[in-house]
């Protein structure tokens, strides 16, 4: 399987372009002569930290899927679930939502001999328990951090509102594809019927018919990990909050780094609405968005001279530290599938 395909670089150029010319505008309005003091006190430590942390995230991340695939009852080791994590990061950096990051997963899961069915599951399940935890800490924060929140503003307030809104409507639409998957059927035979017209009959009913049996696969597992995979949603939940908790913390290290001060709760509210507006599809991988949105709030706690070095930094650790994870991984699924397409030739 090809993970980037030429239109897929096209959009990587797009993004990593756009993303780079939005911080060149935010390090120019920002330079000055206290961003040159500013940088002489780096501490490098610190942001070493930073990427580590990183790099524990995707480890969190990979536990997760690692025990959710478990408790369906399929192995896959963590270093394959690892790969996979770091494999989905390159798809999700270029498509608004990170929504390209799931079907490689699905794929991936797939190759380790997890039916189409489970796989789609527990990837969807993972998405639904992001939205959990998020809507969670946004409440928990809200209720706990009054006066953090007061101090960005009610537009920051509002977001929250409008995820929780939009948290419990796909909630709502996947208990609904649960319990009835017949209208899903007809949806996905609509929708394939309209889009295969020039398909050869033969070619739609076994589409159609392998859609089916998938989505009652889905479904299936579904309802195990909801009546006899309890373990795994808990496991889910579980690493789920530490991914996101970690995720939030290592705004602070690359702070720290920078000689600033941590500013936990403030940057633990700002990262907050930062991963929740980067769960809307807006741009390719958020660049440009989640640029200008940082540097707006963090202008509101640290000296300007040095927001701009912060939002470079902090874009480095999360986002191109990822396209390049991104690549590594794929070229090691490249490599796997033609060592196995030689293995089946001989």
């Amino acid at each position: 399987m090809r993970f980037v395909d030429k239109s897929q670089v096209k959009w990587l150029y797009m993004s990593v372009g756009f993303s780079i010319i939005v911080l060149i505008i935010i390090l120019a309005l920002t330079f000055n002569e206290s961003t040159i003091s500013s940088l002489k006190e780096i501490n490098p430590i610190f942001l070493l930290l930073a990427f580590l942390t990183h790099l524990l995230t995707m480890c969190f991340w990979a536990w997760r899927v690692q025990k959710m695939t478990g408790s369906l009852g399929y192995h896959i080791g963590f270093f394959y679930s690892l790969n996979l994590v770091f494999a989905n990061l390159l798809a999700a950096s270029i498509t608004p939502a990170q929504a390209g990051g799931e079907p490689v997963r699905i794929h991936e899961l797939y190759k380790a001999k997890v039916p189409l069915g489970d796989a789609t599951a527990i990837v969807i399940m993972e998405r639904v328990l992001d939205g959990i935890i998020l809507a969670a800490l946004a409440a928990f924060s809200m209720i706990v951090l009054t006066e953090e929140w007061k101090s960005l503003g009610a537009v920051s307030e509002a977001m929250v509102y409008i995820t929780w809104i939009f948290v419990a409507g796909c909630i709502f639409l996947f208990y609904l594809a649960i319990r009835r998957p017949d209208i899903v059927k007809r949806v996905v035979n609509t929708c394939t019927i309209w889009l295969t017209k020039k398909w050869e009959n033969s070619r739609v009913e076994t589409l159609l018919a392998r859609a089916d049996k998938e989505i009652d696969n889905f479904q299936e597992a579904t309802l195990r990990f909801v009546h006899t995979a309890k373990g795994g949603l808990a496991w889910g939940l579980f690493f789920t909050l530490l991914y996101w908790v970690s995720e939030i913390v290592t705004a602070s290290l690359i702070l720290v780094g920078l000689g600033q001060p941590p500013l936990i709760l403030e940057s633990f509210v700002i990262q907050l609405i930062l991963a929740i507006l980067m769960m809307i599809p807006l741009t390719p991988g958020s660049s440009g968005v989640a640029e200008v949105v940082a540097t707006s709030m963090y202008a509101l706690f640290i000296p300007a001279s040095i927001v701009g070095v912060f939002v470079v930094l902090w874009r480095v650790v999360l986002y191109y530290f990822n396209i390049a994870l991104g690549v590594l991984s794929s070229i090691i699924i490249v490599r796997r599938e033609a060592r196995k397409c030689q293995e089946k030739e001989a």
